[in-house]
Parts: structure tokens; C-alpha cells; sequence
């Protein structure tokens, strides 16, 4: 079985500077499972929250499986992240530093297991990203002008 991803949260890339980045295990229900393969998910406005030495994953919406039957899911109940005692006890660390929050950037199949890759971020402001889209166009200009003089 390949790795696939499953959804992207392309909003964090852009409203965070990413500081450190974590590949965490999840726990869902066979329904989850069923609407993940069918790429149901979105990841946008999804933080991680660390409670009772536990991290969980907020607000991710997972959409129902239709054939789910009775025994559906809530779509945007609260999920156990899994990690390791040292990488928990490192990001509950770096979370008690102001300014800093963990959001989810990745959702993807690995080995047939869910994964969900973490991001340590700090909120950029306003002018930071007007200066990435300039740069990004000014990338972009240079790359024209090198393609029309060849």
C-alpha cells in the first residue's frame, strides 16, 4: 500500500511561520477511516491542544460516511494525536511559550496508517505575508524575463 495525502491545510503554510514540524500517529473510528480514503476532510481553522498531558486534535472536520449506518462519527469531535512521552513533553513546552500554537499542516496515509503531520507556529503579521507575495512575484518576474531571452 503507497503513501497518499489526504488533505493539505495550504491556509497554515501562508498565515504561519513554521517553526518545527512533528509526524503524529491519530485515533479515529472505522467511519473516519472510510471518509479519509475518500479525501472527506478539511484541516483549515484545526489547532492541537494539549490536555491532561494528551494532545488532541480540535475542529478538523471529517465528513460522515454515508454507509456508516447508525453507528456514524461527530464530524468535528476532539481526536487523540499519538506521540512520544519526550516529543509531547517538548511541545507542551514550546506551547507555554507565548505566541506559539500547534496546527495540523498534512493529513496522510502511511503504511496504511493515518498520519497527521504537526507544525510549531507563530502567527505572521499582515506585512509579513504582503512581503512573501512579493517576493513570490518578484521569483516569478525573473523566471519570465529568463524564459523569453532564451
Amino acid at each position: 500500500m503507497g503513501d497518499s495525502t489526504i488533505a493539505l491545510n495550504r491556509r497554515a503554510r501562508y498565515d504561519y511561520e513554521i517553526l518545527e514540524r512533528y509526524e503524529a500517529g491519530i485515533v479515529l473510528t472505522g467511519s473516519e477511516v472510510k471518509s479519509l480514503r475518500a479525501h472527506r476532510v478539511s484541516l483549515q481553522g484545526a489547532f492541537a491542544r494539549m490536555k491532561d498531558n494528551e494532545l488532541w486534535l480540535v475542529d478538523a472536520h471529517i465528513a460522515p460516511y454515508e454507509n456508516a449506518g447508525y453507528t456514524g462519527h461527530n464530524p468535528t469531535r476532539d481526536r487523540k494525536l499519538l506521540l512520544h512521552k519526550k516529543e509531547l513533553a517538548r511541545l507542551a513546552e514550546m506551547t507555554a511559550e507565548k505566541g506559539l500554537t500547534i496546527v495540523p499542516l498534512a493529513m496522510y496515509f502511511k503504511r496504511g496508517n493515518v498520519k497527521v503531520e504537526l507544525g510549531v507556529v507563530r502567527g505572521l503579521k499582515k506585512y509579513d505575508k504582503r512581503e512573501k507575495v512579493k517576493e513570490r512575484e518578484q521569483q516569478l518576474e525573473m523566471a519570465r524575463a529568463v524564459r523569453r531571452d532564451t
